[in-house]
């Protein structure tokens, strides 16, 4: 395994290198992403002056485990600065509720400027993203860029989204519908908090091992991921 850390100009070329590759062999939102940003110099380099802010942060480390830790970071926040979009896209937000929707998140500003800075934001931050587990499971071969980070990724679209639809509520019905989760929006945030502290903690492990080893545990999310952290305890399991 590389032991030693790596320079900024390398995680650089690394991830560009990545967002050029989303066009032929990833999904195709992902290509879309890609796109956006490919297609266009301006939004072109405002990812790169964004996404070279980013790994500053990793390649100002001088070992390689601290290096791990502060891309993990990274790519927690990232997951965190594109889900609003992402809950628009999913559960179809239109009108009225969109509307709301955006005020709550950036006030009483210009609709429109608002919609189209979050649009923004999102492409950016996804293309970041597939940059970000690239680094983690291909360069710096660490699997809690890999499933680990998918987990937590989909905890916390579930959290966002009951914080979302909370807000939403209007009528009576859906205030009682969603009076059951609303109820468990602070433990849930304490929950991913753990989870967030899990992955950070998890010792670095190549992706490969990983799956070998969550092969010949039993079956089932929980058991996976309790054998890749200290004590057989998982805060990421407990939310799966």
């Amino acid at each position: 395994m590389h032991a030693q850390a790596y320079k900024h100009a390398r995680l650089m070329d690394e991830s560009e290198a990545r967002v050029e590759m989303a066009g032929c062999f990833d999904s195709e939102a992902d290509r879309l992403v890609a796109s956006r940003i490919l297609e266009r110099p301006d939004a072109y380099r405002r990812w790169e002056a964004e996404h070279a802010q980013l790994l500053r942060a990793v390649s100002e480390q001088a070992q390689l485990s601290r290096q791990v830790v502060m891309l993990r970071s990274a790519a927690c926040a990232l997951v965190h600065r594109k889900a609003m979009f992402e809950y628009l896209r999913d559960y179809q937000v239109s009108g009225a509720r969109r509307h709301r929707l955006f005020a709550i998140f950036y006030g009483f500003r210009d609709y429109t400027n608002a919609v189209l800075a979050e649009h923004g934001n999102y492409v950016r931050c996804s293309s970041s993203y597939l940059c970000m587990s690239y680094l983690g499971e291909h360069l710096m071969r660490d699997a809690a860029l890999d499933e680990p980070l998918q987990i937590y990724e989909q905890r916390y679209a579930e959290y966002f989204r009951t914080f979302c639809d909370a807000a939403l509520a209007e009528t009576e019905e859906e205030k009682n519908n969603v009076a059951p989760m609303e109820s468990l929006q602070p433990l849930l945030k304490y929950q991913l908090a753990e989870a967030r502290q899990a992955i950070l903690q998890m010792p670095q492990v190549p992706a490969e091992e990983w799956r070998e080893a969550s092969i010949r545990k039993p079956t089932g999310d929980t058991q996976r991921l309790r054998a890749l952290f200290s004590g057989g305890r998982s805060h990421i399991a407990r939310l799966a």
